[in-house]
Order: structure tokens, then sequence, then C-alpha cells
């Protein structure tokens, strides 16, 4: 009979289960459900998914508890029963088990802000884990994984409240996002491992953390970091929304693929997350068959995955039609817009009919802009005569309006044109935002409604958005006639150049040509697509289109075959065609260097073949590979 410690001492890789809440998801459970409570009133539906894990091959199984401790369950007021449910948990995995698996007690994060960033103490939060592992220790675990922590200080109490009650072998995974590979308060994968080391751990790793190829990047980190064995569980990719619901369609065979790039990177324990199922988990343990894990001790060049691109899949948020109350008062208001022509010089040559060449930056994590302005110089005696300032919300950094003016104040010969996105904000937000944009001088935005959240482990994850891109496109019209959404007025025109998202490859092809019409009807001056790898893709969507405004061509360099098979795979709304893949992975297999020389000649033929179609090119990468298009 396996047990968690033996099989982190043998040496051997092993596999760990998919993703629970997603199981039961697809089996109707309903998003507004206690998926920890469903240990009480459907314990078959919970025993059947750990069985069909086993038979998959998994030889380690979580409880149904991630979150199943007195906070979160405070909100299904279920808190007096958080050592009911995590006993009855352990009880079905266990018996789901029937002694072919290791059965590892699933917690995760409180749900709260913890000192310093929260009112609740250290102690607290210590005690409400506590509960957690005395319900899992009662229903006879053989050992405990802290998974999908993000703050260190919390996934130390949560540490600490097993140690004070049990010897078990304990597992410490966090999520990271981003190509620095850190947490959403700031810690590094490095960081991280060695903290699970020093309070003594018995492994540490990373799971959810968007997809495969986020977690090999931060997997790689933590080997140089500690000595301890890790685990590695993706989600399959980020979520696409279809219809009204998330879905992950990261195919098992590419999560396969990766399961065994994460054991050449030092992965003892592999398995999945948000989106996985049994047949990822089977797919995968057959690249562990007699696979033995190697150690790196030397770093592998981390070949970065690109930031989410402007338009990317869009999620299941309100679509908002064209605005007839606003454009009532518009005309009630009797202020006309600015002239196109008169708003900004990207307006100025947008009117001409000139060709326009923008390059995507973002800002710096620190304040300091000094290098960002050098490369923001160098691009523009490169040939840029536009900076995109993408919004990344995944990571702390400079504001992308106070970037934006300082470009335009430092950058002479480019304008700045800022990335905003609706999501997680409220109108009245948006609108500060917006007006203090105008205020320090920045005339052009990319309004975006926003990418998926960062998926959670169960699927009544859900972003807030108040208004999308196409309401929000209405009351930048609004601004720029000199009234707020009510209609009052707010003093002088805005004169805002308004930018909007055009997803070519989108799956569901007539709601983008249906919100790209909306979003022309509330204002949009411009367009800018995802990343454009085919070019007859792109022509035939501008084809279907009725109402046209001027179109820039989104061009993203591929610097590896690694970034290739992860657009491919797992960013939704990227179509990168197999032809391109293939061509990148020939040109990987004579090296680095190599790659990237036929990333940027694949972009440069993209921009070749558009040109006299599209009104410019907004390219995203790196400086060299930047510069390497722009020089053609």
């Amino acid at each position: 009979m396996p047990d968690l410690r033996s099989l982190l001492s043998d040496g051997r890789v092993h596999v760990i289960d998919g993703a629970m809440g997603t199981m039961l998801y697809d089996r109707g459970v309903f998003v507004n459900v206690c998926y920890d409570e469903l240990n009480a009133t459907h314990p078959d539906l919970v025993e059947d998914v750990h069985v069909q894990y086993v038979r998959a091959g998994a030889e380690v199984i979580e409880t149904n508890t991630f979150g199943a401790n007195p906070v979160k369950l405070s909100s299904h007021r279920l808190e007096a029963r958080t050592e009911e449910l995590n006993r009855l948990a352990a009880r079905i995995a266990v018996r789901a088990a029937n002694g072919r698996a290791a059965v590892a007690g699933a917690i995760g994060p409180l749900g709260i802000r913890i000192e310093p960033l929260g009112p609740t103490s250290l102690e607290e939060a210590q005690d409400y884990f506590g509960r957690q592992v005395d319900g899992l220790l009662e229903g006879g675990v053989d050992g405990f994984i802290l998974e999908t922590f993000s703050d260190l200080a919390e996934l130390e109490q949560a540490f600490r409240a097993v140690r004070s009650r049990s010897d078990l072998p304990v597992m410490a995974q966090v999520t990271v996002e981003g190509d620095d590979c850190r947490t959403a308060t700031g810690a590094s994968a490095r960081q991280a491992a060695r903290a699970a080391e020093e309070w003594g751990a018995d492994a540490v790793g990373l799971n959810c953390s968007v997809g495969p190829a986020v977690v090999l990047d931060g997997l790689e980190r933590m080997a140089e970091a500690t000595p301890l064995p890790l685990s590695a569980q993706p989600n399959a990719g980020l979520p696409r929304a279809v219809g009204d619901r998330k879905m992950y369609l990261t195919r098992p065979d590419y999560t396969a693929q990766y399961a065994r790039r994460l054991i050449g990177a030092g992965a003892r324990f592999v398995g999945g997350c948000c989106g996985t199922t049994p047949e990822h988990i089977r797919r995968i343990r057959e690249q562990v068959a007699a696979i033995q894990p190697r150690r790196t001790q030397v770093r592998v060049t981390r070949e970065a995955a690109p930031e989410a691109v402007a338009g990317a899949a869009l999620p299941a948020a309100p679509v908002t039609a064209p605005n007839p109350a606003l454009k009532a008062a518009l005309d009630a208001a009797g202020k006309p817009a600015p002239p196109l022509a008169e708003r900004s010089a990207l307006g100025h040559r947008l009117k001409a009919g000139d060709f326009i060449t923008s390059v995507r930056v973002l800002p710096p994590h620190g304040w300091d802009t000094a290098g960002l302005v050098n490369d923001c110089r160098a691009l523009a005696a490169a040939g840029a005569d536009l900076i995109a300032v993408h919004e990344d919300r995944g990571s702390a950094r400079l504001d992308v309006r106070a970037t934006a003016a300082i470009i335009a104040r430092s950058c002479p010969g480019v304008e700045p044109l800022v990335h905003y996105t609706c999501r997680d904000r409220k109108l009245s937000r948006m609108m500060s935002d917006l007006l203090g944009a105008a205020a320090t001088g920045v005339q052009n935005v990319l309004l975006l409604t926003g990418d998926p959240p960062g998926p959670g482990p169960y699927a009544d994850y859900q972003s807030v958005v108040d208004v999308d891109s196409i309401g929000l496109t209405n009351v930048v019209t609004g601004l720029n006639a000199g009234v707020d959404p009510s209609g009052n007025e707010i003093g002088s025109p805005a004169g805002f150049v308004v930018g909007v998202a055009l997803n070519q490859s989108a799956r569901d092809r007539t709601r983008e040509l249906g919100r790209f019409h909306w979003k022309v009807d509330a204002g949009a001056d411009f367009a800018v697509t995802q990343p454009v790898f085919n070019a007859d893709q792109l022509r035939g969507f501008l084809a279907e289109i009725e109402q046209r405004i001027p179109v820039i061509a989104g061009i993203l360099p591929l610097e590896s075959a690694r970034q290739a098979e992860f657009l491919q795979n797992e960013v939704p709304g990227v179509h990168v065609p197999d032809r391109v893949v293939e061509r990148m992975r020939r040109a990987q297999a004579r090296g680095a260097s190599r790659a990237a020389a036929e990333g940027a000649e694949i972009a440069r033929e993209v921009v070749r073949a558009l040109q006299g179609e599209v009104a410019g090119i907004q390219i995203a990468g790196e400086r060299e590979a930047v510069e390497a298009v722009l020089g053609s």
C-alpha cells in the first residue's frame, strides 16, 4: 500500500490526480453550491471522481477540501461543520484509493488577507487552518498538500498548523504568473522554494499558475534554489469563454508533453489542476512510466511566454450594446467631439491614412523609468511612431497612465498609447482614471474588456466586469463631447483617440463580428488585432466586417518553439498554424539564436503579406526581436 512518505523518499517520479472542481462542475454541480459540502450531501459523486483518477494512474489523490476552512465555509454558513466536512472528505478519498494510492489532505488559502496585508493575525490564520487539519487527520490522510498559495506568510501558517498537530509529510505549492514567475504578492519561485525548505516542508512546487509553460519556467527556478523534491500541477491552460461557460481546451497530449519536460527539469510529482481530467492524468502517467528524475543544477535559458495580448478571449461578461440614452444626451448637449485629426498625432495619422508603426512595452516593476525611456528612444530611432503601454493586471507594475505621461514627456518623436482594461474595475474608478489620463495629456487609449480571470480551483471563480469595452467606448465618446454617462457636462471635451480589440481567430466568429460592430457604433476610431500568424485568416475576417475603421495588425516575433507551442495550446484567441510551429521546432533544433531569427522572419513575412490591407502594425516582444522586424 503506497503512502506519501514512501513516495517522497523512493527517488522515483509519481503521478498526482487532476482537478476535482472541474469534474464536479462537468457533472452538473451548480457554481453556487459549496463543493466542500458535497462530501456530506453527495459522497458517491465525490468518490467516483477519485476512483476515475485512481484508474487513470494517479498515485496520490487529494481530498475534496480545497476550500473547507472555516473562513470560506462561513460564506455558506457551514463554518461550524469544518472538522466534519474535512473528516468525511478524507474518509471518502481513503475508500476510493482502496490501497492503490496515497491520500493527501488538500488545503487552500483562507480567502482573506492576513497581517500585514489584512486584519487577520498570524495566530488566527493558523487556528483556522488547524481546524481543517484536525478533520483531515481524523479521516485518515497520509499527508498534506498545501496548494495555490500566493502569500508566503499565509502558506507558513498553514504549514505550522499541520506541524503543530502531526509529523505527516507536507507538500507546499504556490501559484505564480507572468514571465517573472512571481506570486500575486511578489514572491519569486526561488523565494518560495527556499522558504519551504527553511520551514521543514517535505516537498515544494507549483500548481494552477495559468498552464504548463509557466509552471515549467517556475520549476526550473525552484530546482536551482532547493534540493527538496519538486511537484508540478499546472492548469490545462487558460479557460476560454464558450457561450456562458468557461472551458479548458488544452489537449491531454500537450499536457503530457509538458509533463515530460517538467520531469526533465526535476519534478518528482506531476499532475494537474484546473481543467485537467482523468484523461490528462492517464496521458501523464504514460509519460512517467520508466522516466527517472534529473536534478538540474545549471540554469537553462528561459524562453519567456508573452504577456497577455490585447483582445484575448473574452470572459463571460455582460455584452454592452450601444447606449441610446448616452447618444441622446450627446445630441442634447450639442458639443461635437474634436475632429479626429486634432486630438493627437495618432489621430492625425489615422485621418491622413498614414501607415502606423506601434511597439508594445510593459511598465517597469519599480518606479525607475530610465531603462524604459532609453528603450523607447531607441525604438523611435528604429522607426516606431507609437509606443503602446500594455497593462499587466497579473503583477504590480508602474501605472500605465503614469508610464505613458513619462514617455510623452521624455521621448520626442513617439506618442504613447495606453492599454486600459475594464475587468475588476467599477465604472466610477474607470471614469476617474480616464479623466486623470486626459488631465496629464494622454490622448490615445486602447479599451479592453480584459482577459479571463486567473483560474481558481473551482468553477465559481468569477471576474467582475461592471462595464465592458463596448460600454466604456460609449462612455469615452461622451467624454470626448464633454459629458459624463448621465449626460452631465464635465467641461472641455476630453479628446481621446479610442482603440478597441479585434480577435480575428475567435471561436465564435458571429459573436466577435457582432461585438466589433457595436464597438464601431459606440465610437471606436481604430482597432488592434490579436497577433497575426496567418494573413489569410485576418483577410477573411476583415472581408466580413460591414463597418470599417482603421485596423492595426498585432505582430509577435516568436522567440522559441516553446513559445509557439504555448501560444498554440494555452493562450485563448491566438491562432498559431501547425506549419509555423513546425518551422520553429526545426529552427530550435539548430539553437536558440536560430529560433529567434526564424521567429523574426515569420513576423516579417506576415507584415509584407498585409501591406496595403491594414492601417499599421503593433509589434510585441523583446527589444532585439522588435528591432529585427522594424529593420525590415
